[in-house]
């Protein structure tokens, strides 16, 4: 319901600013913004029809009508610049945007792990003192479902103060100091992000509807789903008006309806539309585990969705690898390690590292080694915003002299019991923390996996046998809700899990 008001009332107010004659600009466009560098830079807001809107800065000047209440216009890629400049748009009335910034301009979405703000991360105070960072600005977008694409949001933005952090998403805020250190620019972060959020929720209508099994599994289904919903809030509200009227305590929570596909885009990427920016980071995926296997087509189809809407082909998208966690079993690391098992969990991070082998200039941040057994929001999140970060250097600005990405498996090789894999993004050589390496399982033809005794072989190879497999045709490694790994390269980066097979997975056979 607020978001509802909050919508009414900003249409209201842009209704009203245009009726009199005043031109109005979206609201990335406010004070202590960055605009992104190298890249034409779109600039648009409202006005009269016919009004003539001028937009100057930096030495450019641009002019332009407003047709349909709506104006914008384009300025020449810029320089990087850390030096506070002015935007002056000027129609029946004159703004002027202060202390705008040219440098990288990056998005950060997902659900509650993207959400975490920074107070709340691993002992945040003294990175919340020492928060100060003129280069690094950020802004936050307000959350709001909406039914169709919304033009414009209730915000600005802020400079990088120790307040303005500590409210903030606290993997954007690393990635965005770690990213502004790095490349010596100004850098702004944009963060849209909702707590539980699925991934069908921040794609395009235009989108899921040009894809038959989207239409088909997606949207197909709101309709019934809505009904259900509607009938279960019903026997809740008789239920809770009949225990009011008899005295008595009422426990039972409201029915939740979930996520409408599309209603995130709709309310918190439509009215971004087609700010310039670099890239994006991305934290999502755990709503979506039960459903991995049609992850490997819905992500990669989200990227493309925002890559299109945004203007910019193949802009690099960074996301972050599910983090280990124990499903609120609150099992020992005994019972965790018993025997192998299958996992939507490890199924739904395989879908995200294929996402990065079909598309290009997307990057996996693996933190196998920053989770938390017993809760689905682990508190580390300055190694998660780090190594985004890193990513970012490679992909996005080409810096090969950074590691960016732990060890990943190339190819596997059988000989008599052994089983031999051969990895890329080793460093000067594999790593691993203890004497023994832990997280293999084999499998014969059988297709039953035992765990392995693993060693790190001389280069880049580790080998795997197993007692109980006299030859190997299949290994997984950290093929669990809550895998224990401990393979990594000399840059300190966990090897990602990953299995050899392509036998059906669990996702796979309740498609």
């Amino acid at each position: 319901m607020f978001s509802s008001i909050r919508f009414f009332v900003l249409l209201v107010l842009s209704l009203t600013a245009v009726a009199r004659g005043d031109i109005r600009l979206n609201a990335l466009f406010t004070d202590h913004g960055v605009l992104q560098r190298g890249k034409r830079v779109p600039v648009w807001g409202w006005a009269e029809n016919g009004e003539q809107v001028t937009v100057e800065f930096a030495g450019q000047r641009v002019v332009t009508i407003a047709r349909n209440g709506r104006w914008s216009v384009w300025l020449e890629p810029l320089s990087a610049s850390a030096e506070p400049r002015v935007m002056r748009v000027t129609g029946h009335n004159t703004i002027e945007v202060q202390d705008l910034l040219v440098g990288e301009v990056w998005l950060a979405s997902g659900q509650s792990n993207m959400a975490w703000l920074l107070k709340s991360s691993f002992n945040p105070e003294a990175d919340i003192q020492a928060a100060t960072h003129p280069n690094l600005r950020l802004f936050t977008v307000p959350k709001l479902k909406a039914q169709a694409p919304v033009a414009n949001v209730m915000s600005a933005w802020s400079l990088c103060s120790p307040n303005a952090a500590r409210e903030f998403s606290a993997v954007g805020y690393y990635f965005g100091r770690d990213l502004q250190a790095a490349l010596g620019v100004p850098v702004g972060i944009i963060h849209t992000s909702w707590g539980g959020s699925s991934a069908e929720a921040w794609v395009s209508e235009n989108s899921l509807k040009a894809d038959h099994e989207f239409s088909r599994d997606i949207l197909d289904p709101y309709p019934a789903t809505y009904r259900k919903w509607q009938d279960a809030k019903r026997v809740w509200e008789a239920a809770k008006l009949d225990a009011e009227q008899k005295g008595v305590a009422f426990t039972q929570s409201q029915p939740g309806l979930g996520w409408k596909p599309s209603e995130l885009y709709h309310g918190m990427i439509a009215p971004l539309l087609p700010y310039a920016i670099a890239g994006a980071i991305w934290y999502q995926g755990e709503s979506n585990a039960g459903r991995a296997w049609q992850y490997r087509r819905l992500f990669p189809a989200m990227i493309q969705n925002w890559r299109t809407d945004f203007g910019q082909r193949d802009f690099p998208f960074l996301a972050v690898q599910l983090a280990p966690w124990d499903r609120n079993k609150k099992r020992t690391l005994e019972e965790i390690t018993a025997a192998p098992v299958e996992s939507d969990w490890a199924e739904l991070r395989e879908a995200q590292n294929y996402s990065a082998q079909v598309l290009k200039n997307v990057g996996i941040a693996v933190i196998t080694d920053v989770g938390d057994k017993d809760d689905i929001h682990p508190v580390k999140k300055e190694p998660v915003g780090a190594r985004l970060a890193l990513l970012a250097r490679t992909i996005a600005y080409g810096d090969k002299k950074v590691v960016s990405s732990g060890p990943t498996f190339r190819k596997l090789s059988v000989s008599g019991k052994k089983a031999v894999l051969t990895f890329d993004h080793v460093g000067r050589g594999l790593t691993s923390k203890g004497d023994v390496v832990t997280g293999f399982s084999v499998a014969g033809e059988d297709r039953k996996f035992y765990w392995g005794e693993a060693r790190i072989e001389t280069g880049n190879r580790v080998s795997v046998v197993s007692s109980d497999v006299a030859r190997p045709v299949a290994v997984r490694y950290g093929w669990a809700d809550y895998p224990v790994l401990n393979l990594g390269n000399d840059a300190g980066l966990p090897a990602s899990p990953f299995r050899t097979d392509n036998w059906p997975v669990t996702t796979q056979l309740r498609k």
